[in-house]
């Protein structure tokens, strides 16, 4: 389920309040810490309204100063811990996913599309190393993974467009898709087939089979996958061993999700992209 952002001509939004969050997302892995200038360009904000979010923020417990250098504390963790717990991930999905792990021996997880990004809710790991790894909270792009291009169905035909004309592609390896008319009709065949697969594209050695959450309408409201090392698996085997599990999962976590308000509210997402 999607949601729109709130027209800024509403008298019911509140500037300052996304302001202050557009602030806390600015910081990432390369931008940790940043001044009050780094962060006004980075949120194209005055430096004037950054100085008094920021302040706002470290007063709050959420943003630590140390000289004129500024970061996130662990107290912005408290977020994705009240909608773990709010929408009952851990009780209601994880165990499917468990299930798949060990049916499977791969890693497995369950995500949605936010703002044009794979938003990982819950993954089941592994002990096996692999080159890469997430946790709830990561994202990835959506055009070189095999849960994205299952979100991406989800999608109108505008929408779609859209997201080709914004999204930044990028090429991680020599079999990223980095043509939209190629997206498209992958897209295309991911709808018919009702599942998608990824192989060496976000990273070498990866490979991942993913199908769709659908709700009560047949509408695409999230995915699941199991990912694993190409050492391990062909691509054929993966398809023939992993999705009859899969699909089994995935109907049971989607009558999870329509049994329960709570879940069913969790799956809505952000717009496509900002």
């Amino acid at each position: 389920m999607r949601v729109n952002v709130a027209k800024k001509t509403d008298s019911e939004y509140l500037s300052t309040l996304e302001r202050g969050l557009r602030v806390m997302r600015s910081f990432s892995a390369a931008r940790s810490e940043m001044t009050i200038s780094q962060v006004a360009v980075q949120t194209n904000l005055n430096p004037a309204v950054v100085r008094r979010c920021l302040h706002t923020l470290e007063q709050l417990g959420y943003i630590a100063k140390r000289n004129n250098l500024f970061s996130l504390t662990a107290e912005v963790l408290t977020f994705g811990t009240h909608y773990v717990e709010s929408a009952h991930l851990e009780t209601s999905v994880r165990p499917h996913l468990q299930r798949v792990r060990d049916l499977v021996g791969d890693s497995s997880s369950m995500a949605l599309l936010s703002r044009g990004e794979v938003l990982y809710l819950v993954h089941v790991s592994t002990d096996r190393r692999v080159q890469l790894d997430a946790t709830v909270g990561t994202r990835f792009p959506a055009y070189n993974t095999s849960m994205g291009k299952v979100l991406l169905t989800s999608l109108s035909l505008a929408e779609i467009e859209h997201f080709c004309e914004r999204v930044s592609f990028v090429k991680s390896t020599d079999k990223t898709i980095t043509d939209p008319a190629i997206l498209k009709d992958v897209l295309l065949q991911v709808s018919k087939n009702g599942y998608a697969t990824a192989l060496d594209e976000l990273d070498y050695g990866i490979i991942s089979v993913a199908v769709p959450i659908t709700d009560e309408l047949g509408r695409v409201i999230a995915a699941i996958n199991c990912s694993t090392s190409t050492s391990r698996v062909s691509l054929d085997d993966m398809m023939a061993s992993r999705l009859p599990i899969l699909r089994e999962a995935a109907a049971a976590i989607g009558a999870e999700i329509r049994s329960s308000p709570a879940l069913a509210r969790a799956m809505t997402i952000s717009s496509i992209l900002e």
